[in-house]
């Protein structure tokens, strides 16, 4: 027997709305969100739902009803069929149910402490490199002289890449970042990104090769390792994963860290305060994240008809978790636009997800973070911004698409202290 719902659709209960363009960043739109918040824990924006408050946003990413759209990034640039379209629908991030369950449960099994514990020596090696070339002049664009480079070495590193071939994974990823990561001002062709991506393929099919003869202590040896009852990855998941691996692990912390950089600059007692204690970098870490994360929104669709918050969300209806709005909920967070390092006793960020789709590589991207801060705010005293920091739509990776700022050089002497 089917039951009625007796709930009001989402669509006519005249919540707030929001009406952006595709090119708004988040703190574009923070006003309007207040404005929203102040009535509603969800709103209807451009796309349609919108999930503004901190406990719906997380009881709706843990919940199973609601599905991450399949090729999502592609579908906004009127892609949704064909090669590319279909490569994406099958990783990791494109599954869902027992398929995404099953790879989870072997892909957690390689994620261990031993894969990523070896990286600190590469992580020190890459940040000091990257800043020793800055320097001298006082002055760099923090996007790209220091971000934009800093965490394909350490992906590359993690799944076990030869140092030489860095600069291969660099130009594709480049390439293949066009195609996955939403910009409203961003084209690409199809072609070469099919071409990058399969280059990147045969590449990890010769590793994967070499390893099954010989495995060492990396990402890739551990996933060829993996096994849960019986059940191994076959050579087109471990392709997959690895190239989801260095997607993911490596445009996400390249813009946070330019966004954590900028955020510490502009509020340069908390930049003092970091130097002074290097122990706070993973509270800097979570409250850079929490106030400018490059991860602002995180889609889902129904597939059936789900009553939610108290409201019908019909079979098909496209919803944005406004984790940016979440992540600042008065309710949650006393003076929820501060930005205080100190912060301490709070509920987790919702900026890596939750629920099923959590971030695997979410310690990584921690750790990554907590490591360049500490060094830079060591190394670099006094920085001030000395231009225009614009930052890319909320609708894909976000983060500022230029940073430039001055500084007080602190020798290379005491980057070693």
């Amino acid at each position: 027997m089917t039951v009625t719902s007796k709930a009001p659709s989402v669509f006519d209960s005249d919540l707030p709305t929001l009406n952006y363009p595709l090119a708004a960043s988040p703190h574009d739109i923070l006003d309007d969100i207040r404005t929203a918040q102040a009535r509603a824990a969800i709103a209807i924006g451009p796309f349609g739902p919108e999930i503004l408050s901190y406990e719906l946003s997380r009881d709706m990413l843990r919940d199973n009803r609601f599905r991450l759209p399949p090729g999502i990034t592609l579908a906004a640039q009127g892609i949704t069929s064909g090669p590319l379209f279909d490569k994406m629908a099958n990783s990791l991030l494109g599954l869902d149910g027992p398929p995404h369950v099953r790879l989870r449960k072997l892909v957690s099994k390689a994620f261990t402490p031993r894969a990523t514990s070896r990286l600190q020596d590469t992580i020190q090696e890459v940040v000091n490199g990257l800043v020793d070339q800055v320097m001298d002049a006082g002055q760099c664009d923090v996007v790209t002289d220091i971000a934009r480079p800093y965490p394909t070495p350490i992906m590359c590193a993690l799944i076990g890449a030869p140092k030489d071939d860095w600069h291969l994974f660099v130009d594709w990823t480049e390439e293949v970042f066009k195609a996955l990561n939403f910009q409203p001002d961003v084209t690409f062709d199809e072609s070469e990104t099919m071409r990058a991506w399969g280059e990147l393929d045969a590449y990890v099919d010769d590793m994967v090769a070499t390893r099954r003869n010989s495995l060492t202590d990396d990402l890739l040896s551990e996933l060829i390792r993996a096994e849960s009852d019986g059940d191994r990855l076959n050579l087109d998941e471990l392709r997959m994963l690895v190239a989801g691996f260095l997607m993911a692990g490596t445009d996400t912390t390249r813009n946070q860290l330019a966004a954590s950089v900028q955020v510490l600059c502009e509020h340069p007692d908390q930049w003092a305060k970091l130097r002074e204690q290097p122990e706070l970098a993973m509270q800097a870490v979570e409250e850079s994240m929490r106030h400018s994360p490059a991860a602002s929104i995180a889609p889902r669709v129904t597939t059936e008809d789900i009553e939610f918050g108290d409201y019908l969300f019909p079979e098909g209806t496209f919803i944005l978790v406004n984790t940016f709005a979440a992540n600042r909920d008065p309710a949650i967070y006393h003076d929820a636009d501060r930005f205080d390092i100190t912060r301490t006793d709070l509920p987790p960020i919702l900026t890596f997800g939750g629920g099923a789709h959590y971030c695997l590589g979410a310690n990584l991207a921690r750790r990554e973070l907590a490591e360049a801060l500490v060094v830079l705010t060591r190394r670099l005293d006094a920085p001030r911004r000395t231009g225009p920091a614009p930052w890319k739509s909320l609708l894909g990776i976000t983060g500022p698409t230029t940073l430039p700022i001055e500084f007080n050089s602190r020798r290379r002497v005491a980057a070693h202290a």
